[in-house]
């Protein structure tokens, strides 16, 4: 969906700078399709550019007040912060592939393999039981996707300390599943 040609872009983007839902909505439906295309054609996953688009605008919202018009188009502004997301999106998959291949090394499954339902009780289990400042470290490391430099600042430890705690967490895990494994015998 586009604009109609009678609404005035100019007119739009001042009423977007001063906090106009509607004038949102309008930008959101003549750029979205824009903003979706890039991202998809750079992430090749629908999904994904999706939530791109969904950054984008709230973003594009929240930082309405940075937009200098002078400076650049609507669209090109647009394109930059889109061009943003995109690159954090390549981050956090890279970064998410990273720390499959951890996991699978230290608990000595093949990278490919998909835990099923049990293991996945079990290492949710196995969390749960460690202490309070480790369980916390993986969780940031494993569901929060944060690199082990973000953990530690966040919780002000030495980034060695973080590395430790990850360390230690995930042998206590091969553990657990080795057991596990062993008492189902797979």
């Amino acid at each position: 969906m586009t604009v109609s040609p009678d609404d005035d872009l100019s007119g739009l983007v001042t009423d977007f700078l001063a906090g106009d839902e509607v004038a949102l909505e309008k930008i959101y439906r003549r750029f979205s399709a824009l903003v979706f295309t890039v991202a998809l054609r750079s992430l090749g996953d629908a999904t994904e550019a999706e939530d791109v688009v969904q950054k984008v605008f709230v973003a594009a919202w929240t930082g309405r007040h940075t937009y200098k018009p002078e400076r650049a188009s609507l669209s090109a502004w647009l394109m930059g912060i889109t061009r943003n997301k995109v690159a954090d999106t390549h981050q956090s998959r890279t970064r998410q592939r990273r720390i499959q291949s951890e996991m699978s090394a230290s608990l000595g499954v093949p990278p490919d393999t998909t835990l099923d339902i049990a293991d996945r009780l079990i290492i949710a289990d196995e969390i749960s039981r460690l202490d309070e400042v480790p369980q916390r470290v993986l969780k940031m490391a494993f569901y929060e996707d944060l690199t082990h430099a973000q953990i530690a600042e966040r919780m002000q430890l030495p980034p060695g300390t973080v590395k430790s705690h990850i360390r230690r967490s995930l042998i206590k895990l091969r553990r657990r599943l080795e057991v596990s494994s062993r008492a189902h015998g797979s």
